[in-house]
């Protein structure tokens, strides 16, 4: 039994009685305990890379020294509000000073996510229950988007997870203003989230909130306008969106890689039995959804990497809230955690594609970088490269044209990124050439001198 009602919620006007913090937040701590080791684990292990944890250290070392963001890894001075519209890793700066290094990074990342599952075990909780809430809090900090994101470097949308989620679950009860205070700072995190704004003013209209969701649905779409046909233009070297290219005509195709988007989908909706869908939470998804599905990238497509971190959280709620007034549900969490464990496995046996070293090599590879001083200008291959961020100045190998940082270090076996194996052997080939002279060679590491 869940208790007397006080709080209307979503459509279905169901309550929620006071729920006592302690299991949703022991939950959060377990999960940020997991993300963080989880995450600085890869990283010892040499499988983080420069794209993308290196840029985005570049990005908040610039905030922390007092400069405008930039990184040496996309391009010599690459100002990265030009690239991503995401000012809000300004607020990682403090942080950083105190720990000057890329860990700082992953461990704000396992908190922002770990953060995220209070109110969704809190909703959940106070609809089916401690048991049964508990369980599909356990599910949420277990979803694949949500360990894709902890697995793959750092990235700005996991400042997105926990305001998604607060703002979700406000929703859900009715709250609407609380909702509204949770969404404005999205449009501060990258440039496709004011879309996402809109659709939660437009979630409000259908509530009847007139005036307050016409309000949100104006602000979000006047600022993602401003962002991409101004601001991003403005700063770009190149004076427009850089990702406008990916809107080619082939790409509005929805028949090509149609099967890879239709599975993105049901892995998304699996774990809540498809229940989802019976609340009309879950069209907050559509945003995201559609601009990743038009884009000719097929890696916006499916559910590797980051892209689908900001739809668990809507997701889960939206499930949440479908799932007053239905019976029998005994069995519904503990099938949801099952599902959700079964999908669990591809990120959690995944590495971040990088070809695994052994005990001996990484040792080599830390000693070989210790080799390189600090202030020191490096071109790094780019599972090196965030392991001198935090100390140098370091470009992506093979250089950028005109480029000729004083040192290079390269790894083996190559993975074939940026450029092809026979590519990047052919410019390793050819450092002699530009003055280089090689210092080491180990079976796993070059380093070379200029």
């Amino acid at each position: 039994m869940i208790g007397h009602a006080d709080v209307v919620i979503d459509q279905s006007l169901f309550v929620r009685p006071v729920v006592r913090p302690a299991w949703p937040c022991l939950l959060a701590g377990l999960f940020f305990a997991g993300y963080t080791t989880w995450s600085l684990v890869l990283y010892r292990e040499f499988q983080s890379t420069g794209y993308d944890l290196g840029i985005f250290e570049q990005a908040v070392r610039s905030y922390a020294a007092g400069h405008w963001p930039t990184a040496d890894l996309k391009g010599p001075g690459y100002p990265v509000l030009g690239d991503h519209f995401s000012p809000i890793l300004a607020v990682l700066a403090p942080f950083y000073l105190l720990y000057r290094g890329p860990q700082t990074l992953l461990v704000a990342q396992a908190l922002l996510l770990a953060v995220s599952v209070v109110p969704v075990t809190r909703l959940a909780m106070s609809v089916v229950g401690r048991r049964s809430g508990v369980l599909i809090g356990i599910a949420y900090g277990m979803s694949w988007g949500l360990l894709h994101a902890a697995r793959f470097d750092f990235h700005e949308v996991c400042f997105a997870v926990p305001l998604l989620a607060f703002a979700a679950e406000a929703l859900a009860l009715g709250r609407w203003r609380l909702a509204v205070c949770f969404a404005v700072p999205l449009v501060l995190v990258k440039e496709d989230l004011p879309w996402t704004v809109v659709a939660i003013g437009l979630y409000l209209v259908a509530r009847r909130q007139w005036r307050l969701g016409w309000a949100l649905a104006a602000f979000g779409a006047v600022v993602g306008v401003l962002v991409v046909l101004v601001v991003l233009p403005l700063v770009n070297p190149s004076g427009g969106y850089a990702y406008w290219s990916a809107l080619d005509g082939s790409s509005l195709s929805l028949s090509h890689g149609l099967l890879v988007r239709l599975g993105t989908v049901l892995a998304l909706l699996a774990p809540t039995l498809f229940l989802a869908v019976r609340s009309p939470l879950v069209w907050l998804a559509l945003p995201t959804l559609g601009w990743r599905f038009v884009s000719g990238n097929p890696a916006y497509w499916g559910t590797d990497f980051h892209y689908n971190a900001v739809l668990m959280p809507i997701v889960f709620v939206a499930f949440v809230a479908a799932l007053r007034g239905l019976r029998p549900m005994r069995f519904v969490a503990p099938v949801c955690l099952t599902i959700t464990l079964a999908l669990a496995v591809a990120p959690l046996s995944e590495g971040n594609g990088q070809p695994p070293w052994t005990v001996d090599q990484r040792a080599t590879a830390n000693a070989v970088l210790d080799l390189i001083p600090d202030g020191a200008t490096v071109a790094a291959a780019n599972r090196l490269a965030p392991h001198l961020t935090s100390r140098c100045r370091v470009f992506l190998f093979p250089m950028p044209p005109g480029v000729l940082p004083e040192w290079v270090v390269v790894a083996f076996p190559s993975t074939g990124w940026p450029l092809s194996t026979v590519d990047e052997q052919q410019r390793v080939n050819a450092l002699p050439s530009l003055g280089y002279q090689l210092v080491v060679n180990s079976d796993n590491i070059m380093l070379y001198r200029r």
